[in-house]
């Protein structure tokens, strides 16, 4: 083929065998990598393609998953509770609420005056299950209720799902969170119960009056999260040495709290309560934080709140 160039060329002055041949190869060079370049960028920009329609079907998919996955009942219901509410104050009428204290105040009758806190608080939560049992019951009738008592009763229920709180003040009903949680004692007097695993160390003597899963109230005369015990033994030593030494006009300690949770122990405050805090109290009437359980509705309000109260606790005799 170069032989037919130099023919073709007549012999140009300067060019020889060599150098055409040397020229065509690079010329076929040059022409096979443009090609391999033309098809590399043509095969990037297909890949590239199909890459984006499939995390483009990824994005639809993970939508519609995230759509389904909504409470679209409870959004509906904080919808209608917002366009309800004006002001702070409930749309509900005057009849409705009046009603509502009175079948509120029927069922706390039948409890008695001697009946405590925690279980008024029980019986409360158990008129708002009925209530709200109730209302469904009648929006699934909706053909045989009038316009009127269908919207008042969809208020009523979305209320009573999203801030039921808010509705016994709004109609003037108040009962404490903090409740005091008292538990029959069956035991002989200073028999104390250390079958609960929870709680490790000798056995403490009667004079302690040790308490598991109770928490006692008192203005605090050794702050325990700077005074730690190796067991609630120690504890209930320290408060009886305290109020034994104790000068006069100074605090003397009563009551004795301890944490003996490896995991420390709950308590609604600020501070981080530690394994092994030792807390001495002084009280004139000693009264009790928690005992046995923390209830339900306490819980509602402190998410962090175990089952069981984690301290042990007791009083001491004067």
């Amino acid at each position: 083929m170069a032989r037919r160039v130099l023919e073709r060329l007549g012999g140009v002055k300067g060019c020889s065998y060599k150098k055409a041949t040397i020229s065509i190869c690079l010329v076929n060079l040059l022409a096979a990598l443009y090609v391999i370049c033309s098809m590399t960028l043509f095969s990037t920009n297909s890949s590239d393609f199909w890459l984006a329609r499939v995390q483009a079907k990824r994005l639809e998919e993970s939508v519609s998953v995230r759509r389904a996955l909504e409470p679209l009942e409870l959004v509906r219901l904080a919808k209608k509770l917002s366009k309800s509410s004006e002001g702070g104050r409930l749309d509900i009428s005057s009849a409705v609420k009046r009603k509502m204290a009175d079948e509120i105040l029927k069922a706390l009758g039948g409890l008695g005056s001697s009946s405590n806190l925690t279980e008024q608080q029980e019986r409360v939560r158990l008129w708002h299950a009925d209530k709200l049992k109730s209302l469904k019951l009648l929006l699934s009738n909706t053909k045989a209720n009038k316009i009127r008592e269908v919207k008042e009763a969809e208020i009523l229920e979305s209320t009573l799902i999203l801030d039921w709180v808010k509705v016994f003040e709004d109609i003037g009903l108040w009962i404490p969170l903090h409740v005091y949680n008292y538990e029959a004692q069956d035991k002989p007097e200073n028999e104390t119960d250390f079958e609960d695993k929870t709680f490790r160390g000798p056995l403490l003597p009667p004079e302690c009056h040790a308490e598991p899963h109770t928490d006692y109230d008192g203005a605090a005369v050794w702050w325990g999260l700077t005074h730690h015990k190796a067991t609630a033994a120690d504890c209930c030593q320290a408060c009886i040495e305290q109020a034994k030494h104790a000068k006069i006009g100074q605090m003397k300690c009563n009551i004795w709290v301890y944490c003996p949770s490896e995991f420390g122990c709950f308590s609604p405050d600020i501070y981080e309560h530690q394994y092994q805090e030792c807390w001495l109290k002084e009280a004139k009437m000693p009264r009790l934080n928690f005992k046995g359980k923390y209830p339900e509705t306490y819980r509602d309000s402190h998410p962090t709140a175990p089952v069981d109260v984690p301290w042990i606790s007791g009083v001491i005799a004067s």
